[in-house]
């Protein structure tokens, strides 16, 4: 077996954004969304062991032994660093390993437009980022996060399981949290944080009713409040919110969310035809009319005002992946497979190529 320090090299040299360590299987690595075998043996429990506790801390060892599982960062050199998770498995040890760019993306490399660059000028307000494990929240937050700290003058507080990208002081002033390691859970530093002078508050994720809780409040008392959800969808994330509060206090929840949210970018990453991978977006901006459905329990209607809502900067999900498709950087196949209504893509499929027709 190569040593860990071979093994991470190797998954940086092929462009890897994962690599996986399971008994019985050559390490994996996730290259442009697909898995691919490094061409060597099936690994041991003891190949795994080595390596675990060769980059691992003893503090993260011993929550191996004692809770099955532990996540950390580890820094290869000055400008490598991999988002750790270690855990057992039908008694045996695992790692997954998610390599952290060096260096962030503009938000117009992500294919964000001015009207999400002019919410990170807000006074308050929550700010979400949605979608599936792996599909780029980390690095829209980090794009976000480095436009505020180079143009504004800000206290910025980043609470953190584990940090990915490191930022240094800019125009703003910017503290960043572990939880585990600086502080106890994210409702705790939550809590701290708005002791703490902040203009702008990153939470990691939002994972339990405790944080999203102190998230809403905190974008409530005049801060700006940017996190992340395992949701898609607009109208779905403001449903799951809401559906994390016990039943008396739904109605509350949505009037805070109808007066505090400024905007759900739901996101996915998609291969390109000619390599690589490129995000396709859904985009709410909390306009009046939305607040209106948010507050009114009628979520429902939000999908129609994104259809309507272009020249606000707003689109649907399935609108986004057609226009990736009509410019040839996704397939057909992988449009369909990422969209969330078949029938309506065939149905703006067919209105664009009979508009084409009648412009002929």
């Amino acid at each position: 077996m190569l040593t860990p320090r071979e093994l991470l090299k190797a998954a940086v040299s092929h462009g890897a954004s994962d690599l996986h360590l399971a008994v019985l299987r050559p390490p994996t690595m996730r290259i442009n969304g697909r898995l691919s075998n490094l061409g060597t043996d099936a690994l041991t429990p003891d190949d795994i062991n080595s390596f675990i506790n060769e980059i691992t801390p003893e503090k993260h060892q011993r929550l191996l032994r004692d809770r099955g599982g532990s996540d950390f960062s580890f820094q290869l050199d000055a400008s490598t660093i991999f988002r750790v998770s270690i855990f057992k498995q039908r008694g045996q040890p695992s790692a997954v390993l998610r390599l952290i760019p060096s260096t962030k993306k503009s938000l117009a490399e992500i294919g964000l437009g001015p009207a999400v660059r002019d919410l990170l000028f807000r006074q308050r307000g929550l700010i979400l980022i949605t979608g599936p494990t792996g599909s780029g929240k980390s690095t829209t937050l980090a794009a976000m996060i480095d436009v505020i700290n180079t143009e504004r003058e800000c206290n910025i507080i980043t609470i953190e399981d584990p940090i990915e990208y490191r930022h240094e002081h800019k125009r703003s002033i910017i503290v960043q949290r572990e939880v585990g390691e600086d502080v106890p859970s994210f409702e705790e530093a939550l809590v701290r944080a708005l002791r703490q002078d902040p203009d702008v508050i990153l939470v990691g994720e939002m994972r339990n009713l405790e944080t999203i809780e102190a998230a809403v409040r905190a974008a409530e008392t005049g801060h700006l409040v940017l996190s992340t959800l395992h949701t898609t969808g607009a109208a779905r994330t403001v449903d799951r919110i809401v559906d994390v509060f016990p039943s008396s206090s739904r109605d509350e929840i949505r009037t805070q969310l109808a007066g505090t949210l400024q905007c759900v970018i739901s996101q996915q990453l998609i291969p390109r035809i000619n390599g690589g991978r490129v995000a396709a977006f859904e985009i709410m901006f909390n306009t009046p009319s939305i607040a209106a459905y948010i507050r009114e329990n009628k979520t429902y209607r939000i999908t129609s005002d994104l259809q309507t809502g272009a020249k606000l900067g707003m689109c649907t999900m399935d609108a986004s992946l057609i226009d990736l498709y009509l410019r040839k950087e996704i397939s057909h196949q992988e449009m369909m497979l990422h969209c969330y209504d078949p029938a309506l893509i065939n149905k703006l499929l067919a209105d664009v190529a009979l508009s084409a027709q009648k412009q002929r």
